[in-house]
């Protein structure tokens, strides 16, 4: 498909900013997308972070930004749970925070930066010294930014308690002249501009539905065989991390229900950094219940390559193609990539029903096996029909494929980046 790409005037320099760009997490994923759209629009992006994997002459790397740092952790360790703090630790915070504003200061310099797109660092208070120091930038030099919100504050239960209310206040997220306020969801716009008296816009998360998905190809066309699939086995994908949001137990309960031997549940990534608990509750309900759950997180990366025993690794746009079923039966989301990657690639997914889901997707018409945190019969037999009936797994994938090329494509993050780069700089698109 074509592109009709959108030009706001002259070509801007834009800076992308978070904690880290690595790796697979949404907010890194979601952030090569917009670039991949500004850059398509004319506009160079830079990069700085912590942790980067961006190439070395568009990036500043400054190992203070990452919210795993010992420094930082030492220090956030002791702002929540409490809602008291010292004298020392707030001048600690400010010292962090002098720092921090001085690589990016170094980071305007270096590349000559006129838009600045903060990715969650003003949402999330997982780094309260790099949002404040980033608030504080934008206010000393003027600069326009697209602060680009994944997880407010109020979204997380464990920031409710806390000794640092008045930075949250401050740069979680700000109130400056020259800032464009987005978010994914239309529950967080409400609540933006409830709480904190915001005006802001919705870019959902997209896919480059305007570019067919890739599909089984020579390196990994044995997907399947290298984890222990038989040819008639069907592969049940659940394409997350193993936390508790993500609501694993469900999948499981419904290939248990399914009671067919030749269903297989596939795993694909590791527990995260979330800790191990709800892994080793996985694997305790897996036991009790004699299923044949496959963990292949060792053998799935963000590129092909061998790992230490000269096995393949597949990225998982390789595992996706051989999937029968998706699960995405998460308790929440700010949006919902793995579904939007199963429609993507034409796969039937059941998925819960989490409240962005309910609000912000579902109305749209997509066809899917929809449960509201229950395994019922009816989730069960329209499982057992879709697995069975290729034709109406076809309908199914047409439908949503469509669907995602009017509301989730590159075309939509284009469009509303366009409109945000002409306010911000008074252009016409």
């Amino acid at each position: 498909m074509n592109a009709c790409l959108l030009s706001t005037g002259e070509p801007r320099r834009v800076g992308f900013v978070s904690t880290r760009f690595q790796g697979t997490d949404g907010v890194t994923l979601e952030a090569r997308k917009w670039a991949a759209v500004l850059e398509q629009m004319g506009h160079p992006c830079y990069w700085m972070g912590g942790l980067l994997d961006s190439p070395p002459e568009i990036s500043h790397l400054a190992p203070l930004a990452f919210f795993r740092n010992p420094e930082v952790e030492a220090l956030h360790r002791r702002l929540y749970g409490v809602s008291v703090r010292s004298r020392e630790l707030s001048d600690a915070i400010h010292t962090m925070k002098e720092r921090l504003k001085d690589e990016l200061y170094r980071f305007i310099e270096k590349f000559r930066l006129e838009v600045l797109v903060p990715q969650n660092i003003l949402a999330i208070p997982v780094h309260i010294p790099l949002g404040l120091a980033m608030t504080e930038v934008l206010a000393e030099t003027g600069l326009p930014a697209i602060a680009h919100h994944h997880d407010l504050a109020w979204e997380r239960e464990r920031f409710t308690l806390n000794a640092v209310n008045d930075h949250l206040r401050a740069a979680f997220p700000p109130s400056l002249p020259r800032i464009e306020h987005v978010v994914i969801n239309s529950m967080a716009q409400k609540e933006l501009a409830r709480r904190c008296g915001l005006p802001s816009v919705v870019i959902p998360n997209v896919v480059d539905f305007e570019t067919p998905p890739p599909g089984i190809d020579e390196y990994n066309a044995d997907v399947r065989q290298e984890i222990g699939l038989a040819p008639d086995d069907l592969f049940v994908l659940q394409p997350t991390r193993v936390v508790a949001r993500k609501g694993i137990e469900h999948a499981l309960e419904l290939v248990r229900r399914l009671g067919d031997p030749r269903v297989k549940l596939v795993i694909s990534h590791p527990a995260g950094d979330e800790g191990n608990e709800y892994m080793k509750l996985m694997r305790e309900r897996i036991e009790e219940a004699h299923l044949d759950v496959r963990f292949i997180a060792e053998r799935v990366a963000e590129q092909r390559g061998r790992d230490a025993e000269g096995r393949k690794i597949y990225t998982l746009f390789d595992v996706y193609p051989h999937a029968d079923l998706v699960t995405y039966p998460s308790h929440y989301e700010g949006f919902g990539n793995a579904f939007l990657e199963a429609i993507y690639f034409r796969k039937p997914v059941v998925v819960n029903t989490y409240a962005v889901y309910a609000r912000d997707i579902a109305p749209l018409g997509f066809k899917t096996i929809a449960m509201n945190q229950l395994v019922s019969n009816e989730v069960v037999r329209k499982t057992r029909e879709v697995l069975t009936d290729p034709a109406l797994r076809q309908e199914w994938a047409e439908t949503n494929y469509q669907l995602g090329v009017k509301y989730f494509s590159y075309a939509v993050a284009r469009r509303k980046l366009a409109a945000r780069m002409a306010n911000l700089f008074g252009e016409s698109i």
